[in-house]
């Protein structure tokens, strides 16, 4: 049995890594708020301590007695409230750090006690992005929690290496994909997000991917078994030429 968990797998590059791995011949459960696919869980990502219940529900329900490999994408998220962050309530600060923090960690660390002792070869794939480590004004909190838990993979990995069965966890670099955080980065003003004209450009020059392109990257690096656990890897490492 192969079966792939993705976080925030409804649209965007999250659906259309679960479309592809359904193609691989993978069961795949995806978690997000709409859960509209067939194969989706209802997951509310802005609640951590909902978002372990699920995850632990679900993999309960599960006889992984035949499992051969195990993928998961943490892959949900949110960019706003974008501007400067001293305009932002408190309720703003914490409900994006509750979906782009506390439940990303609950969502990997809740599957990995599940599934720790499991024989099968183990992947954990961080949906990470350039805002880990290039600072943008206007995105403070994104660029945090995109750090932190690029930071929190790394540290995982080396827990990883005293496990008799480890997990190999990495982090992927998505580059600017075609998706609806894309056309929601373009229509802020250049008061809450100074450098917005250079999307609105890249986005007229045609230099956006396709959410399957980056989909199909991602997959190729899950499947390198070279990889050293808590690698950083970017999506034109394993672009393809049919992508």
């Amino acid at each position: 049995m192969k079966l792939a968990l993705i976080s925030g797998g409804s649209r965007g590059l999250g659906h259309a890594a679960c479309e592809q791995l359904i193609g691989d011949g993978f069961e795949v459960i995806e978690f997000s708020r709409t859960a509209p696919h067939d194969y989706s869980v209802r997951c509310d990502f802005a609640d951590p301590t909902s978002v372990g219940q699920t995850i632990t529900e679900t993999l309960l329900s599960l006889d992984l007695s035949d499992l051969e490999t195990l993928w998961v994408i943490n892959n949900a998220g949110v960019l706003t409230p974008i501007g400067p962050t001293a305009k932002f309530e408190t309720a703003e600060l914490i409900d994006n750090m509750s979906v782009n923090i506390a439940s990303a960690v609950v969502f990997m660390s809740e599957v990995m006690r599940q599934i720790q002792n499991l024989p099968a070869r183990k992947v954990i794939a961080n949906i990470s992005s350039g805002a880990a480590t290039s600072p943008y004004a206007g995105w403070s909190l994104y660029c945090m929690a995109k750090a932190g838990i690029e930071q929190f993979v790394r540290s995982v990995a080396e827990e990883q290496k005293n496990s008799v069965t480890p997990v190999t966890l990495l982090n992927f670099i998505p580059g600017v994909i075609d998706t609806e955080m894309q056309r929601e980065i373009r229509l802020n003003s250049k008061e809450n997000f100074p450098e917005v004209q250079k999307f609105i450009n890249r986005h007229q020059q045609g230099l956006l991917r396709s959410s399957k392109q980056v989909a199909a990257s991602l997959i190729l690096a899950m499947a390198d078994q070279s990889l050293i656990s808590g690698q950083t890897v970017s999506v034109d490492s394993y672009l393809t030429v049919d992508c």
